[in-house]
């Protein structure tokens, strides 16, 4: 039994559900977000709460069932108050700005990487720190993933792209653990 499911996503004032041929409509102030609910799955919305049920009684079912819930719980909040990330940018000369739905990096390449920011998302850039946000949780995270992979954090100096946050395990050059 998934302890994940078996809760009702309770809505937030100010936010609609729609239910048409398993296709769940949530609409809120900050936008809206639609979601194909699985064929083993039976969402019902009863006054101001959503509940997911299973209806098959395969194995997957149950690992399904708590993910539906948990996906219908990031919409309503993300069409309610929003997701955020931040990253920031640590190193001698490197530098961004964004353009328009663009972001250029200067990341030590000899060329500057120009990154597009998908639709639905807004990117803002102020000192290092690059704040993305919008109001699908999993493309935001996304987003934010993608551009850490252009330059990750390395382990000797603690150059590159980290979470606001996050901590970086430092290792010891060659030179101090030869002593």
């Amino acid at each position: 039994m998934s302890r994940i499911g078996k809760k009702p996503v309770i809505l937030a004032d100010g936010v609609e559900a729609k239910l048409q041929n398993n296709r769940l409509e949530i609409k809120g102030p900050k936008g809206t977000l639609e979601l194909t609910v699985h064929r083993e799955m039976a969402v019902e919305i009863k006054d101001k709460e959503i509940i997911v049920t299973q209806k098959g009684k395969s194995k997957k079912a149950p690992a399904i069932w708590g993910l539906t819930r948990a996906l219908i719980d990031n919409m309503v909040a993300g069409v309610k108050e929003g997701y955020k990330k931040q990253l920031e940018l640590q190193g001698v000369g490197y530098r961004m700005s964004a353009q328009g739905k663009k972001i250029v990096l200067a990341l030590g390449f000899s060329h500057p990487v120009e990154v597009v920011v998908p639709e639905g998302l807004t990117a803002g850039v102020e000192n290092n720190v690059l704040t993305i946000s919008g109001i699908d949780k999993q493309a935001v995270g996304q987003f934010a993933a993608d551009i850490r992979k252009l330059k990750k954090v390395e382990p000797y100096k603690g150059k590159g792209f980290r979470y606001v946050g996050e901590h970086v395990r430092r290792k010891v050059g060659k030179k101090a653990a030869a002593k």
